[in-house]
């Protein structure tokens, strides 16, 4: 019997032996060595894992990083150009500094703009609500006030306002990692330039629906008249599916088509000064009048 124990505890002890001396050795032939810099790397980063860069966290990106043959495509958010500098040094890439970005809410539907025609009895979730139907108000576009955005912010960025029922965006805190972005279910929240002294301008409303009925269910939506347009010299405002939308990389924060809106959509925040509309509209009209006999005269100069 004690013959039979020994050589049983023999045998294992050999058989684990020679299974791990084989597992060594395969580890050993198919070991992937790992670039030292990424560990560098991912030290520099903030650590927060939030997925705004589009890798699965600071690791992730670190390894992108490495692989990448330039940092043209590669963008911390939370950590922005500083961060991004230190893994320009570390990797010895030259770096494009990007303008750093904020996020905003397209949406002025608060309670006294957009009153509601329905009363919503469900989870406090917008994915759910959004799933249920198209919201409590008769704007199908607008914010549906559950606060998921608050829930995906990490940093406490976001909050929910009790008089407007919208959410605000605290830019002191906002890294522009778009969890918010994400998390929108109705694509509220777009991430712009934050801009110069924080000062931009931008459609406060994703309303697509033509005129009437988007001002019917909101005041302050945009009707898609055109006028903004039309008064932009700088081709940053398009018109597409009766929806006016601002390119900030063409915008000149110049405010002409804040004070021609006829229903407050478009905003401009952070502005040193209050919006002067008659100001403006005097100089816009003036412009016009210029172009006009310019246009008058060069008639008269080929009908000649």
């Amino acid at each position: 019997m004690t013959d039979t124990i020994i050589l049983t505890v023999v045998i294992l002890s050999a058989l684990g032996l020679v299974l791990a001396l084989v597992l060594f050795l395969v580890a050993k032939k198919f070991k992937v060595e790992e670039d030292p810099r990424i560990d560098d790397v991912e030290k520099a980063m903030p650590g927060a894992n939030c997925g705004g860069c589009g890798f699965a966290g600071c690791r992730a990106f670190a390894d992108a990083a490495v692989k990448a043959e330039n940092l043209d495509n590669i963008y911390c958010p939370v950590g922005g150009n500083e961060v991004m500098k230190k893994v320009a040094g570390i990797l010895g890439y030259e770096l494009k500094e990007k303008a750093p970005m904020v996020a905003v809410l397209r949406c002025n539907g608060s309670c006294e703009n957009r009153p509601k025609t329905n009363t919503y009895d469900g989870a406090l979730s917008c994915q759910v609500k959004a799933a249920l139907y198209s919201g409590d108000t008769a704007c199908t576009y607008g914010c549906l006030g559950c606060g998921d955005c608050v829930a995906a912010c990490s940093f406490g960025a976001l909050s929910m306002d009790p008089k407007t029922g919208l959410p605000v965006v605290d830019e002191s805190k906002c890294t522009a990692c778009g969890a918010c972005v994400k998390a929108c279910p109705k694509q509220l929240i777009e991430l712009r330039n934050k801009g110069p002294r924080s000062m931009r301008v931008y459609v406060s409303c994703r309303n697509k629906d033509k005129g009437p009925v988007a001002k019917k269910a909101c005041a302050a939506a945009c009707i898609g008249c055109g006028l903004c347009v039309k008064t932009c010299t700088h081709g940053a405002i398009v018109l597409e599916s009766n929806l006016a939308y601002i390119d900030f990389e063409k915008c000149k924060l110049c405010r002409e088509c804040e004070a021609v809106c006829p229903t407050g959509a478009i905003h401009g925040v952070n502005f040193p000064k209050p919006l002067d509309k008659e100001l403006i509209k005097q100089r816009i009209a003036e412009r016009n009048r210029k172009a006009k006999e310019a246009a008058a005269a060069a008639k008269e100069v080929n009908n000649a």
